[in-house]
């Protein structure tokens, strides 16, 4: 028994497909703010453009935008025609359109661009998911949904940094670290396979309760409701984070890149223990311990008023958010039957960027109205009632179980 405790894990790790998928996964952080330190410099590269302003700001977010609306699709795609292609195409353009902002004439056609990152963005995070249900059950299934949230939270680390580095020398060349996804394409070539399908006996089917839409369905959906929720409630802060700092008199890009780099690293750490903790206290227990500590951390925010306790609360926040995301993959995976792996992964890769889109658009008014402390009040608040109803269920079911004769 030891000797398999031992060893389970390592399987993961050591697994060429766990690999090449956690590649890709680290390549979804690269889509959006990577080039989030070249603003500047394409602002006053594109100058005489009338429209300059607005364009280079939406080069961050259009990516969001196309996977927001070609995710669905994409996974119908994926479970007709296989995964495989679907992970290669979409790595393939990745590096196409993500280059191209080196040698692109103007603006409009860099936001063309960035659009079409967004369909590469929506293939490649719709076929992964996928893949994680289709080889990985169990355990394992969990380990690796956890260990992809490292991947982007390191992998975004590495890329800023280095887009960092290379806007100060021009601002056309973080686009060039697009280009990292072709190192990733021979594994990915070598060891993806889409798995042997298995068509159920006409007699079985009716069995087979979850091949039916209505018994999956429902609780699919309010996963996916739950998924844009936290991202809406976790994407103020790289949305809103710097704006809140120079409100507060710290007008310094370093302390924001701090802030954000903190918080990936407490994801991404916390993030490689998650397989280990879900299995201890179950995923009612992982909801009510992730969105406590996200509500703990904008409750630094509102009432702290030193950077020491915003950096804490930022790690609190990136804590509790690497730890309730995995959760949706595994559970959604879980309800999901096998020929509908794909559409599902693709719901929940719309969910994630509809969240992300929707976070600026209904923070920034509240900010207007009412200021920066109420915005982190209310967030918190939402983080904290869905660790409070998290946390009642976790008592309801224990209760009854409690109550349950013994056989």
């Amino acid at each position: 028994m030891t000797v398999t405790t031992i060893r389970r894990q390592p399987q993961v790790w050591q697994d060429p497909r766990a690999i090449a998928l956690l590649m890709a996964a680290s390549l979804t952080t690269m889509a959006n703010a990577t080039i989030s330190p070249a603003l500047p410099g394409l602002e006053r590269q594109f100058g005489e453009d009338p429209n300059a302003g607005m364009l280079v700001r939406l080069l961050v977010p259009a990516p969001s935008l196309s996977v927001a609306l070609f995710a669905p699709f994409a996974g119908l795609v994926a479970d007709r025609y296989g995964r495989r292609r679907m992970l290669l195409a979409g790595a393939i353009l990745f590096v196409i359109a993500g280059c191209a902002g080196l040698f692109l004439p103007d603006l409009p056609t860099i936001f063309a661009s960035r659009l079409v990152l967004g369909l590469a963005v929506a293939l490649i995070m719709t076929a992964q998911t996928a893949l994680i249900g289709d080889y990985f059950t169990g355990g394992d299934r969990s380990a690796l949904s956890g260990l992809q949230i490292s991947a982007r939270n390191f992998g975004g680390l590495v890329f800023i940094s280095l887009a960092g580095w290379f806007a100060a020398i021009s601002p056309r060349l973080p686009f060039a670290i697009y280009g990292i996804a072709a190192l990733f394409l021979p594994l990915m070539w070598k060891v993806i396979v889409d798995p042997q399908r298995t068509s159920p006996a006409p007699q079985s089917r009716p069995a087979d309760s979850s091949s039916d839409p209505s018994s999956w369905g429902f609780i699919f959906a309010l996963l996916v409701l739950l998924q844009a929720a936290t991202n809406t409630i976790f994407f103020v802060m790289p949305t809103q984070l710097s704006f809140f700092f120079k409100a507060a008199g710290y007008n310094s890009p370093v302390m924001t890149g701090s802030a954000l780099g903190i918080l990936m690293l407490s994801g991404g750490g916390l993030a490689l223990l998650y397989g280990r903790i879900q299995r201890a206290i179950g995923y009612v227990g992982i909801f009510a311990l992730g969105y406590g500590a996200m509500a703990l951390g904008f409750v630094l925010l509102a009432l702290a008023a030193t950077p020491p306790a915003w950096f804490a609360g930022a790690a609190a926040i990136g804590a509790g958010y690497a730890l309730v995301s995995p959760s949706f993959v595994t559970l959604a995976l879980g309800l999901a039957p096998p020929r509908r792996r794909g559409v599902a992964g693709g719901v929940l890769t719309a969910s994630v960027f509809i969240g992300q889109f929707c976070s600026p658009l209904l923070s920034t008014p509240l900010i207007a109205a009412y200021g920066y402390e109420r915005l982190f009040q209310v967030t918190s608040s939402l983080a904290a009632a869905m660790a409070i109803a998290a946390a009642l269920k976790a008592c309801a079911s224990g209760a009854r179980a409690f109550s349950r004769p013994d056989p």
